[in-house]
């Protein structure tokens, strides 16, 4: 049965709603959904309604199948850069499929090698926006660093958030990971990229696809930024995904994957999208042989108007470092961003900045693999 435009829209809402509101308000509309679906094709049989996440991931695979097949444009949403560097934008293709990415290139670029930053954004938005929001243009001009973001394509995701819960997307060399490290290298070949500093990040879904990009090639990043984000492994699917995403039993078959890269982790306390439980995920495999170091109640920045949190350091026994930021109060948005871009929070701390610090401070060692 074909699948009209008038469905393939109320499953982008539902999907919106998954996002901004919750499960079951997503489920909500996905029943609304199939059922003047099933009225506008006549079927006189009319099936139950979905009662179960499964039912929930077949109606969204069938949306997407169709969003696939009959491909839109995103609305297009600029931001400007204000900053004396270049912003440009490029194409990267492979034998999964071609990416958009901007590149920003500062002014300060000479001859030394400088360090990258790949930044993943977070579903709706775009490279402009997370941008804008992280400022991060311009703190690449004032510390000198690369910055590049990859965008994820509305063809490949009706809602353009990174497909980090499927299977063929959590694996090296192949589907959105290959993308990202392929975008990745190419502009370390077309620039002078210091391969000891090169560093991913990323917010919520964008956030769980840095962590994979962590874990699936420790021979390319130095170390990772997951921020309201979900740990490699966390699902294999859409109903694991909201599993995991609501902080309930998640899949789990990586659990055991060894810290083999710093990570640094902010999460909101008062997040309804990612449930906080997602940042105990993602530090699981510092579990073990790991002293947790001086943790720190940041209570100076409320006096400042900004949210207080607590920041927990861990030092692994192999040596390899993590930072976990706990935002009180704090929902699903970059902290410390600026509102000239979508999900921030500009009364946070300054996650750019805390960022920019522990990447800097956790170049990859000689020889490592």
């Amino acid at each position: 049965m074909k699948m009209n435009e008038d469905f393939l829209k109320s499953m982008k809402e539902a999907f919106d709603l998954l996002r901004t509101k919750g499960p079951k308000e997503a489920t909500a509309a996905v029943q609304r959904a199939l059922a003047g679906n099933k009225a506008n094709a006549g079927n006189a049989q009319t099936s139950p309604m979905p009662q179960s996440v499964n039912e929930w991931a077949q109606a969204w695979t069938q949306a997407q199948s169709h969003a696939n097949t009959t491909p839109h444009a995103p609305a297009e949403r600029t931001f400007d850069a204000d900053t004396p560097g270049t912003f440009s934008t490029h194409t990267f293709s492979n034998s999964a499929g071609q990416r958009q990415y901007k590149l920003y290139v500062p002014a300060v670029y000479k001859s030394e090698p400088l360090p990258l930053i790949v930044m993943l954004h977070g579903c709706t938005q775009n490279a402009d926006d997370f941008a804008a929001g992280t400022r991060m243009n311009e703190m690449a001009e004032r510390h000198g660093f690369i910055v590049v973001y990859p965008n994820q394509s509305q063809a490949a995701n009706p809602s353009t958030c990174w497909n980090w819960f499927k299977p063929a997307d959590q694996q090296r060399d192949q589907g959105e990971p290959s993308l990202i490290a392929g975008i990745t290298r190419e502009v370390m070949a077309r620039y002078r990229v210091d391969p000891a500093r090169v560093y991913v990040a990323g917010l919520s879904a964008g956030g769980a696809m840095a962590d994979i990009m962590l874990k699936t090639s420790p021979d390319l990043y130095a170390a990772a930024c997951v921020h309201s984000g979900l740990a490699y492994g966390s699902a294999n699917d859409l109903p694991s995904a909201l599993a995991a995403m609501k902080g309930g039993k998640a899949h789990r078959s990586r659990s055991h994957v060894e810290p083999q890269r710093p990570l640094i982790v902010f999460q909101g306390d008062a997040d309804t999208t990612v449930h906080p439980s997602n940042a105990a995920a993602l530090l699981a495999s510092f579990d073990g042989g790991v002293t947790t170091l001086n943790p720190l109640s940041h209570t100076a920045g409320t006096a400042s108007g900004r949210r207080g949190c607590t920041v927990q350091r861990f030092v692994a026994a192999n040596g390899v470092e993590a930072e976990y930021w706990s935002i009180h109060g704090a929902g699903h948005a970059w902290a410390g961003g600026s509102q000239r871009g979508t999900y921030t929070d500009p009364s946070g701390p300054d996650a750019t900045a805390e960022m920019l610090r522990f990447f800097l401070a956790h170049p990859r060692a000689a020889g490592a693999h």
